[in-house]
This record gives C-alpha cells, structure tokens and sequence, in this order.
C-alpha cells in the first residue's frame, strides 16, 4: 500500500513539475516527503540502498506523471483552466498543516517574517515579470549541447525548490515548448518504432538529463545545510515560497473562463485535492 501511495506521490510531482507556474517541490512539501527526498539525494552514495528504495516510487511516479498523464493535464488546463488550477491550489493547502509543524512551537522572530516576506513577494514578482522567451530551435552543435546541460541544471534546481515552478523557468528561457515536444515526441517514436527519431531524440536527452542530475544534488545538499544550520528561518522561507504558490497559480486565468459552474465545479475540485494531500501526507 505505501508502495503505490508513493508511486501516486511521485505522479502528482511529474505532473507539477511539467505545467508552467505549479512547483514540484510544493507538491512535496504538500505531501511530507520533502525532507524524505533531500535526504536521500544527498546521502546516496553513504546509504545507497535505503536511498534507492526510498527515492525509486517516487521517480516512478514522476516519469509516470510527466510523460503520460502530462498530456491529460494539458487538456484539463486548456478545457477546465479555473477548475485544474483549483485542483493543484488543494494539492497545496492540504499539506500546509504539515508544514506549519515543522515551525509549531519554536520562536519565531523578526527575520523569520522578513525572510518569508521576501521569498513570497519574490515568486510573485517572477511571475509578474518574468515572462516568455522566444522558444529555441534545438539543433545538434557543441554549444547547443552544452546549453542543454545548463538549462537541465537550472530546470531541475527550480524545480525542487517549493513555490519555484521549474516548467515556468523553462518558459521564460524559450525551452519549455522544445522540451516538452521531445518528451512527447520520442514518446510516440518509441511506440511506434521510429527507431531514427529516437536516436536523435536522446542526442538532446543526454545533456539535459545529465544537466538535472547535477542540479538535483547541487540544490539538495544545499538545502540540506540550510535545515541543518537555520531550520526555522529555512522553513519560513519555503512557507513564503509555498504561501506564494496559489497566487502564481491564479494569475493569468481568463475572466471569460469564470462562470457560475466552474466557480462551483472549482471549489469541488478544491476540496478533492485538500483532502487527496491530506491523505497522502500520512504515513
């Protein structure tokens, strides 16, 4: 049972982390596992084995969540956008009260809401300002390749980093289309057996994978230093990036999508993912 929960965990993170403005680390941190997560990314190589088992479910569940239900939620958010942005904004409230208690009963002083302040006004900021490149023509040079490896680094650095959607950075750097085509695109080569497109496929792959590798345990270990040596103002601060998250969400959405219904249908969708991260970040 903790298995598939785990596996629908690490689902609920793809799916995050493939849609521009939800954060995956949010979605870890709505669901308990963020500390669980971190911990194993930097301690692999020392407790490789418990590291594995524990990291293994979840990353099942994200390639799950970012190849496959991706082009669902892309529908849902073209179709229902008030009702699927609900949805992930449920996701996020039901595991705030696991987050406040990791702040419940220790002082709590001036640079604690300084920090939280400045974390929250800066996502909202990034969002209001950010926004979209002109998306890049990948094509296969050395200078290329090497900004692939870069921009996997960045995109995998943001996104575990709560508040900070990683598909967003993507977007504003003009790769988030390119990105998401070649996912898809090698895909449905891969069924097919479009054995060429694939090969050209993971050309791209390899850099941009090796790039989120390193950004992963790059941004893991320091945060991990960060709970070790200022947990409280650390955890201020992902409460802002977190408090943030709804409000990034929000923005953009069509007044002419709002009617009587959606409002309705959203707030049922609200409660649904209240209640899925509550359930979810139990044991």
């Amino acid at each position: 049972m903790k298995l598939i929960k785990d596996i629908l965990k690490g689902v609920i993170i793809g799916v995050a982390n493939a849609i521009p403005g939800v954060s995956g680390g949010t979605m870890m941190v709505s669901m308990g596992i963020y500390d669980d997560i971190i911990n194993s990314v930097t301690h692999l190589f020392k407790e490789f084995k418990k590291s594995v088992m524990t990291l293994l479910p979840y990353f099942i569940g994200m390639a799950i969540g970012i190849v496959g239900l991706a082009f669902v939620i892309d529908y849902l958010f073209k179709t229902f956008p008030l009702q699927t942005k609900l949805l992930f904004i449920g996701l996020i409230l039901g595991g705030v009260p696991v987050l406040l208690n990791k702040v419940k009963g220790k002082k709590i002083g001036v640079a604690n809401v300084i920090v939280f302040l400045i974390l929250f006004a800066a996502i909202i900021l990034m969002e209001l300002f950010g926004g979209e490149g002109k998306a890049v023509v990948l094509e296969v040079t050395p200078v290329q390749l090497l900004l692939l490896f870069v921009i996997g680094a960045v995109a995998s650095a943001t996104m575990i980093i709560p508040g900070v959607s990683g598909s967003m950075m993507l977007m504003i750097l003009g790769y988030y289309s390119p990105i998401m085509s070649l996912v898809k695109g090698t895909v449905v080569a891969l069924t097919s057996g479009d054995w060429d497109t694939v090969l050209t496929s993971i050309i791209y792959i390899i850099p941009f994978g090796l790039g989120l590798v390193v950004g992963i345990f790059a941004v893991a270990k320091l945060i991990e230093m960060l709970l070790s040596e200022y947990e409280t103002i650390t955890y201020s601060g992902i409460l802002g990036l977190v408090a943030s998250s709804p409000f990034v969400i929000l923005m953009g959405t069509a007044l002419a999508s709002i009617t009587v219904g959606s409002v309705v249908t959203g707030i049922i969708a609200l409660a649904l993912g209240s209640l899925a991260a509550f359930k979810l970040s139990g044991d």
